[in-house]
């Protein structure tokens, strides 16, 4: 049995759009950030972002979980990869730059000086990631907790996608919420067998190997489903003609509104980028002169 998100019926302003415009928005945007790396441009997409998060009237507790996921993932980004190693800057931050530390770190007890290489470039650039990054996740990460999880698959065929994608696409977004579902009835079945989950002891190997009479069981039983969804797709003849859809969706007003917003929004992102060639990297000149 499939499961969904945790959603539930809000008055709110994001859930008086039809699903099909949201989908619109948010891939609009999405386009439209990854355009930038121009932090003036990214503040103003960054509260754009959270206007529309915050509409949906969703309690932070129960979007906790996800934005600890995107944050940690964003902190290592950032941790290893600009800040570290650069290797997330390379191509957009120019050589170069004003070294944070110009004479090196000193090792404690020595007379050696670690030459750490970290620009104020680099930085920015780091910044500019928070921006941009925390932009996107703030419109997608919504999606799950203020859709109807029926409208999934008609909205991606009111798209004009096909039949399979759309079915896919509900499918895929079951597909977590059912393995976590999954997870905590095995745990359950575990315990109640006297199997320690928390056991100490036997160093990281033997903690992994500990995790099998949890993997193992979710794994097989996702599986199962995966064939019993099959299964129940070719019986109902699933891909032979077109389908129809329980679930109705129409379009009002609002939806045309928001629909020319995002039109606006990618076409005015486009001629920022490519018509008046600005949004590349930029540092602002009162970090410069503080720091030369």
């Amino acid at each position: 049995m499939l499961v969904t998100w945790a959603y539930r019926v809000r008055k709110s302003l994001m859930g008086s759009f039809d699903p099909r415009a949201r989908w619109i928005f948010s891939f609009a945007f999405l386009i439209s950030a990854t355009q930038f790396w121009d932090a003036r441009f990214l503040v103003v997409l960054f509260v754009l972002a959270f206007l529309w998060y915050f509409s949906a009237r969703v309690p932070f507790k129960e979007t906790r979980r996800a934005w600890t996921f995107v944050w940690f993932l964003l902190l290592i980004m950032i941790v290893v990869n600009t800040i570290l190693t650069g290797g997330g800057a390379g191509g957009v931050v120019p050589e170069g730059g004003h070294v944070v530390w110009p004479n090196g770190i000193p090792i404690p007890l020595t007379a050696w000086h670690f030459h750490f290489g970290l620009t104020y470039e680099r930085l920015w650039f780091a910044l500019c990631q928070i921006l941009r990054i925390g932009g996107i996740s703030a419109v997608f990460v919504i999606i799950p907790f203020s859709m109807d999880p029926r409208s999934y698959g008609v909205t991606f065929r009111g798209l004009g996608f096909p039949d399979k994608f759309a079915y896919s696409m509900e499918l895929a977004f079951r597909y977590v919420p059912t393995i976590a579902r999954d997870f905590g009835v095995t745990v359950d079945a575990q315990r109640a067998r006297g199997y320690e989950v928390e056991g100490s002891g036997g160093g990281i190997f033997k903690q992994i190997l500990r995790t099998a009479p949890l993997i193992v069981p979710v794994t097989m039983n996702s599986i199962l489903t995966g064939e019993d969804v099959a299964n129940a797709m070719d019986l109902r003849c699933f891909g032979r003609g077109p389908r129809t859809w329980l679930y109705k969706l129409e379009y009002h007003w609002q939806d045309y509104l928001l629909i020319a917003f995002s039109i606006l929004l990618l076409l005015a992102s486009l001629a920022i980028v490519y018509g008046l060639k600005l949004g590349d990297f930029w540092v602002p000149e009162f970090l410069i002169r503080m720091i030369s």
